[in-house]
């Protein structure tokens, strides 16, 4: 619930009733942490109410954004009394950053920073920040807490440019394994062709084997004829009364001599 003496917009009285929640429910776990004898069950009770000092921590930042945001809409004297309210806020929230504290000495932690994030516990702590919160006056609480908090937010941005270098970086990484895998693909491809052609000239080259094997064996063949004609030939020249041997037309020994006389005495008588 807004209080009614501060004029806020509707944002501004969400955000301001959220808070007043979360500092109730602070309150009654400190109080439920009293009744605690468990320690483990202290440490689990501290970890939740750590969580609602974030809580509170980043709800405080956006009132204040709000109210710089209103601040040259409002009158100078509404302005004042929301900066005021804000900076009660901070000093109560502190006040239970205190608290957190003391119980977190009891449990055998004895350095805590003042607003503990969760993130920088093991970092080594400001002087500021080393002394016990119940001895500040309000504006060095207020300082110290708003100085937590911008070191809190600077530490953010930074996470968020390693953040943004990470994606880049796995964007070109990504890139150039698109680029391997494209060029690999080409490469199989390209190996592909390759054993093709090299199959059919396989395949042409045992073709070419066969056809002159078969042209071998037509010219063995005829080789043969050739000597087996000349032989026939030289035999029957040697040896012409070989009645064993066939005459080979063109090639039949002379006719004797009577049979010739014989046949140009017929020519004569006609």
């Amino acid at each position: 619930m807004a209080n009614p003496d501060l004029p806020m917009n509707p944002q501004m009285e969400q955000i301001y009733g959220e808070i007043r929640d979360n500092f109730r429910a602070l309150a009654n776990g400190f109080q439920k942490l009293d009744k605690i004898k468990d320690s483990t069950r202290q440490s689990k009770q501290l970890e939740d109410l750590t969580g609602r000092m974030r809580e509170c921590k980043r709800l405080i930042k956006e009132l204040d954004r709000e109210i710089k945001e209103e601040e040259s809409k409002n009158p100078p004297d509404v302005s004042k009394k929301l900066n005021d309210e804000k900076q009660s806020m901070i000093k109560e929230l502190n006040s239970y950053v205190a608290l957190r504290k003391t119980y977190q000495s009891t449990l055998g932690n004895k350095r805590v920073e003042l607003f503990d994030m969760g993130a920088g516990a093991s970092e080594p702590m400001a002087d500021d920040n080393a002394r016990v919160a119940s001895e500040m006056s309000n504006q060095e609480l207020v300082q110290a807490g708003n100085k937590t908090m911008d070191e809190t937010d600077q530490a953010i941005e930074r996470s968020k440019q390693v953040v943004h270098q990470t994606v880049e970086v796995g964007t070109q990484t990504a890139a150039k394994l698109k680029g391997q895998t494209d060029q690999m693909g080409r490469i199989v491809n390209e190996l592909d062709t390759i054993q093709f052609s090299i199959k059919k000239a396989s395949q042409l080259v045992k073709e070419i084997g066969r056809q002159v094997a078969t042209d071998k064996c037509i010219m063995l063949f005829l080789f043969l004829i050739v000597l087996g004609v000349i032989a026939i030939i030289i035999v029957k020249i040697v040896n012409p009364h070989n009645k064993d041997i066939r005459d080979i037309p063109g090639l039949a020994p002379p006719a004797p001599a009577a049979r010739r006389l014989l046949y140009a005495m017929s020519g004569e008588q006609f």
